[in-house]
Order: structure tokens, then C-alpha cells, then sequence
């Protein structure tokens, strides 16, 4: 007769623990050989732990449960080759899932390292390289970056995936209220999507643009001095406003509660003698 070997033996033997056992047990996975009647101790044999040994293994290479459950009921090596291949077509889909998450995590580390080193109520001419944005057209008058949560919840309907956060949101004024001096009359919220990543609402493609550029210490809430700033330059130096404005805010109340830290970028294309090249 085999050597039996209690709950807790297995247990120690393959390092998990007699709940998993247990589990496995409800799950009709690994039966005991033998229940004592009396106090219901589980007795395990060899023919067990050879089960226990397929479960472990699979279990390793993150095969469900139901998957191995499958698997034991008729053992067959096509099936084995068809489930292994399958779990490795899931891995490969968690790889490129983690590649993009670890761009998303260096992407957000840089925007946060560059908004740091700002040149603060500086007004600078840039070339903004092309980008497509995705947006939901809305008025709103942000006070704090949680005024924003219903137009971002409008974007993450069309991309079940979008990696929303700061430096990636912005608001606009379009051209019309800009020329009026109309700087609360925000009707845009846009996201900035990376290249080749997928959206299947509104976007707009962005050429590239030489924008009028100002970054301050301060919030959506705070950028219409800013805005003031940036148009009573463009009438000194005779440029002309050529599109929408983007406003970005890099830190704010989502990163930290030092209000010394916060930094938002206004950006507006324009066009004039001045222009450079």
C-alpha cells in the first residue's frame, strides 16, 4: 500500500498552503485517497501527489483553473499543446499590455522631471511637433483638476484602454474667443494621443505649429492673467493668433499638495511677421 501523507505534510512538501489544498478539493481538482470519518483528516498518495504535480506546474505558467480542471478530466497531449499555446498567446498580450504601461510610466516620469525644471512667467516661441488629439467638445470653467472628470470619462468611452493622465489632458479656447479676449471660455477637452495608439472617437490631427508659450506656477483656475500676458504680446511683437490655445497642467492637486510646485503650460499657435523659422 502507498505511504499516505496528511493535509499538512502535502503541504509543507510542495510549499503552499492546506487552504489551497482545501480548494483545489472544492474545485474537483485533487481529491483525497482517503477522509478519516472521524475527524476528517485528508490523507494524500502517490497517485495524488502525481496530480498535485501536473496542477503546481500548470498553475506556474498561469493556466485557470478551469483550464487544468479540463485538462485532467481526459489527459491528451493535443490538448496540453493547444492550452500551452494558448497561455502563451495571453503572455504575449500582457507583454505588449506591460511594454506600453512601463512607455506610459517614462512618459509621465519625463513630463514630470521637465514641468520641475520650468522656466516659470517666461513667454517663449516654440515649434510644437504634430500630434493628434482626441476631444469632447464642452464649455467649462475649471476650478480644480476634478472639474475635468465627466469630459474625461466622455473620452475613455471610445478606448477601453486610454492612459489618461496629467500631461496628457488639456483644455482649449478656440480661435474666435481668443481674438475676443474671451480667456474663461474654455469649450474643448482634449487628450494627446500617442502615436499609433488607438481611439475610435473625435480627433483632430495637428500639424506641426509655432505656438506662443508661457508656463506658470498654477492651475487652470489661475490662467487667465496668463492668457492676458500672452495676447498683449502677440499685439507688440505683430503676430497674429492662428488656432486654438492648448492648456496644459503637468502637477497640480492630483500630485501633490504643495501649491509651490504646481505648473501649467498655455500654448497658442500664431503666425506674422515675427514668425521665425
Amino acid at each position: 500500500m502507498d505511504k499516505l501523507y496528511k493535509i499538512g505534510e502535502v503541504a509543507k512538501m510542495y510549499n503552499i498552503s492546506t487552504s489551497l489544498l482545501r480548494h483545489y478539493e472544492e474545485e474537483g481538482l485533487l481529491i483525497p485517497q482517503y477522509i478519516d470519518d472521524k475527524n476528517h483528516y485528508r490523507y494524500y498518495g502517490n497517485q495524488q501527489l502525481e496530480v498535485l504535480n501536473t496542477i503546481c506546474s500548470l498553475r506556474a505558467l498561469d493556466i485557470s483553473i478551469n483550464d487544468i480542471k479540463t485538462y485532467l478530466e481526459g489527459r491528451d497531449i493535443d490538448k496540453i499543446k493547444q492550452m500551452l499555446q494558448s497561455q502563451k498567446e495571453i503572455v504575449q498580450h500582457r507583454m505588449q499590455e506591460l511594454q506600453t504601461i512601463e512607455q506610459n510610466i517614462d512618459h509621465r516620469l519625463a513630463l514630470i522631471e521637465d514641468a520641475l525644471s520650468s522656466k516659470i512667467d517666461t513667454i517663449e516661441i516654440k515649434d510644437i511637433p504634430s500630434c493628434t488629439l482626441a476631444y469632447v467638445e464642452n464649455t467649462i470653467t475649471p476650478q480644480t483638476y476634478l472639474d475635468l472628470e465627466t469630459s474625461i470619462r466622455e473620452l475613455e468611452k471610445y478606448h477601453s484602454k486610454t492612459s489618461v493622465y496629467l500631461g496628457k489632458i488639456g483644455i482649449s479656447i478656440n480661435k474666435e474667443h481668443l481674438l475676443k479676449q474671451q480667456f474663461d471660455q474654455y469649450n474643448r477637452v482634449f487628450m494627446i494621443l500617442d502615436e499609433d495608439e488607438y481611439y475610435d472617437g473625435p480627433t483632430i490631427k495637428i500639424e506641426k505649429e509655432t505656438c506662443i508659450t508661457l508656463r506658470f506656477k498654477g492651475t487652470h483656475k489661475d490662467a487667465k492673467i496668463y492668457y492676458e500676458k500672452l495676447y498683449q504680446y502677440i499685439l507688440d511683437n505683430h503676430y497674429t493668433i492662428d488656432g486654438f490655445s492648448k492648456e496644459i497642467t503637468y502637477i497640480d492637486e492630483g500630485l501633490t499638495d504643495n501649491v509651490d510646485l504646481y505648473v501649467t503650460e498655455i500654448q497658442i499657435p500664431i503666425k506674422g511677421e515675427n514668425h521665425h523659422d
